[in-house]
């Protein structure tokens, strides 16, 4: 596999990791409540007020390339941050869009379901990262973002998102970065899907995560998959058993070792080579 394939521009889980960086979230905070839906949660969770000039992940988020000043005046459209517990929807397919959601803690997987009845998932988010996306086009959303495990997401309203990019040269051009990463990264995926292997496909996804835990300050060979092999499955295209059996191949070769969710990536070279 060519090297390039460690920085295929794909959407990534959170993972704990032995040396992660604490975050700013008091365990209360981490406990409220949230509604099912994005449209819901506006009107029943506490608003906790967002401030991205104190945040720890301003140098990976939308503020990283403003300066203070504008992130100020950033500040003023991220009203709020909300919590979803495991397993709730921050918003379903359907629900009428009025915000996309910067990934504050935790993470997030987005899930397509087909006429068929069959549900895909087509995307794992992490810190940092923006969900909610898929709204602009319809102004409706278009897939589930359901939580991997208890997360905080920013509530950014769009309109006023727009009217302030209108202001700020900076924003509007990190939004257009933002749009552009969607097609880079759903661009990456077809050529993940259609011409790479199950064990080229599975090695690029673990190396990809390494390359974005390292990117936030987190350990880049020890890291816990908060997906199921399953998720992983059907994120790649192959079934539950495949993704199985390919871990543990790796793990024969001495390429990983595996104990239970928990992953470490032994040779990041040999796997890149799959």
């Amino acid at each position: 596999m060519l090297r390039s394939a460690r920085h295929l521009d794909l959407e990534t889980t959170m993972f704990g990791t032995s040396d992660s960086p604490s975050t700013d979230l008091s365990q209360d905070e981490v406990n409220a409540p949230v509604g099912h839906h994005a449209s819901r949660a506006t009107n029943s969770a506490p608003r906790l007020r967002a401030q991205c000039s104190s945040c720890i992940l301003r140098h990976v988020c939308m503020a990283s390339s403003l300066d203070d000043s504008d992130v100020i005046r950033l500040d003023s459209v991220v009203r709020n941050w909300r919590t979803i517990k495991q397993g709730q929807a921050l918003y379903r397919a359907g629900d009428p869009f009025q915000s996309i959601y910067a990934l504050r803690s935790g993470s997030l997987k987005t899930v397509l379901s087909h006429a068929s009845g069959r549900e895909y998932v087509s995307g794992f988010f992490l810190p940092g990262e923006t969900v909610g996306l898929d709204g602009i086009a319809t102004e409706f959303h278009t897939c589930d973002a359901i939580a991997l495990e208890d997360s905080a997401v920013c509530v950014i309203p769009f309109h006023l998102l727009e009217t302030l990019c209108r202001e700020v040269k900076s924003l509007q051009q990190q939004v257009h970065r933002m749009l552009s990463a969607e097609i880079v990264r759903e661009t990456g995926q077809m050529m993940l899907l259609g011409n790479l292997s199950a064990e080229q496909r599975v090695a690029a996804f673990l190396l990809n995560i390494s390359d974005r835990l390292r990117h936030r300050g987190y350990s880049a060979t020890c890291f816990t998959l908060r997906m199921t092999r399953e998720d992983i499955g059907s994120f790649l295209g192959m079934t539950l058993e495949t993704a199985s059996r390919t871990l543990s191949r790796f793990q024969q070769d001495g390429l990983i070792r595996v104990q239970g969710k928990q992953i470490e990536l032994l040779d990041l070279d040999a796997l890149d080579k799959r």
